[in-house]
């Protein structure tokens, strides 16, 4: 299948408003789960979901933190200008940035932007004083330095004076209640402006089902940015540019994929996006053993140009590859970036089980699901959408095996 010629329209669907569910249920696990296994479509609840696992196998998690990301800011002519952030700058490492104190600068989106052409915004929040000043320009985001007072870190400022963002399509504001029920049980790791959702249906006695039933469980971090919500604008996906997130995976979790065979459950997409990047990532070190950590950075497009040479190594050659690399390097954890984008025609390394959400018509998501059910998605969506399945973040789940 030529991948770059996909037509967006070929993954469309009709998703009324009344079934994206704005709200979450009352207990997490109570959601329905529908599950896909040999092209058969059944549903059960959410907290059944370890009955349907393989003891002895290896369940991915992604633990980053949603943190409170949208700040407001009010000129002194009353024009309130919104200020998104979305990676930091200086400091450019999370969490050192989430340390710092006094002065800080991110990559940011800016609502209002026509407002606020010049000067530095000022946001009092009782005897903090915060000052935004814009510093220029980064591709489609406004570089902006931080500044202020009190002794904080930026960690406790953010948490102060700034809101979670939810998602868009939720067409509400962001209520307290949010804050607890956007981040997963298991969320650690400050950086990211969206959550995880698959992960937002596990509750403690799921995950204590799943120890139970033997399924061995990891845990790594890539920081969802706003780029997640980045509609695919373009007919053919060839011209659509996925944006770049940020990983994090420790040795000892790459280990434990080597002994399960380079084989693993993922928890969402973003955990697929990453330990399908893995696998790349390894693939460079087997071609250059001298490549550098920057140069890690997994390609939108390099899973398909690579074809040829993947289809000879295996997983856990690949994944063993990129642990010696690390032990050369002397790291325990690995840091590095990806805009990997799954698509129909792609080929699954590392992910045999994926745990995931509804996602948006004509999405990159969409796509990924497509690719995993090798182009089943639409009966498992009419499914959903038939058999009164809620939608999106807050919505229902699903446990999708590979065929």
């Amino acid at each position: 299948m030529d991948t770059k010629h996909i037509h967006i329209s070929e993954y469309n669907y009709e998703l009324p408003d009344e079934r994206i569910a704005k709200f979450p249920l009352h207990e997490r696990d109570h959601s329905k789960l529908l599950v896909y296994r040999n092209g058969e479509v059944s549903e059960d609840h959410f907290y059944h979901l370890p009955d349907y696992l393989e003891p002895g196998a290896l369940m991915v998690f992604n633990n980053t933190k949603v943190i409170q990301a949208r700040m407001h800011f009010r000129k002194e002519t009353g024009a309130l200008i919104e200020v998104f952030l979305l990676e930091p700058a200086e400091p450019s490492d999370y969490e050192l940035m989430f340390q710092t104190r006094g002065r800080c600068a991110w990559y940011c989106m800016v609502g209002n932007l026509k407002k606020w052409k010049d000067g530095t915004l000022t946001l009092q929040h009782g005897a903090l004083t915060i000052k935004a000043t814009r510093k220029g320009e980064h591709g489609t985001s406004h570089l902006v330095e931080f500044e202020w007072t009190g002794g904080m870190s930026f960690a406790e400022v953010i948490d102060a004076v700034g809101e979670l963002p939810i998602p868009p399509y939720l067409n509400r504001e962001t209520q307290e209640s949010d804050k607890t029920t956007y981040q997963t049980v298991y969320s650690k790791i400050k950086g990211s402006v969206a959550a995880p959702t698959a992960g937002l249906h596990f509750t403690d006695r799921v995950l204590h089902d799943i120890d139970q039933r033997g399924i061995e469980r990891e845990e790594l971090t890539l920081h969802v940015g706003a780029g997640t919500f980045k509609p695919v604008k373009s007919e053919q996906i060839a011209d659509h540019e996925m944006h770049t997130e940020f990983i994090s995976v420790r040795r000892h979790t790459i280990e434990r994929l080597i002994a399960h065979g380079g084989k693993a459950i993922a928890v969402g997409t973003t955990s697929v996006r990453t330990l399908e990047s893995l696998y790349y990532m390894g693939l460079k070190v087997l071609q250059n053993p001298d490549v550098s950590e920057e140069q890690l950075h997994v390609q939108q497009w390099e899973p398909y140009e690579a074809q040829s040479v993947a289809s000879g190594v295996g997983s856990k050659e690949s994944l063993q590859a990129l642990l010696d690399w690390m032990n050369r390097q002397g790291l325990t954890v690995l840091h590095s970036s990806t805009q990997i984008i799954i698509a129909p025609g792609y080929d699954y390394k590392i992910v045999k089980v994926l745990v995931t959400n509804f996602h948006q018509p004509q999405s990159t998501l969409l796509l990924l699901v497509s690719a995993f059910v090798k182009g089943d998605w639409r009966k498992i969506y009419d499914y959903a959408l038939s058999h009164d399945f809620r939608f999106l973040s807050y919505g229902d789940s699903s446990v999708l095996f590979n065929a």
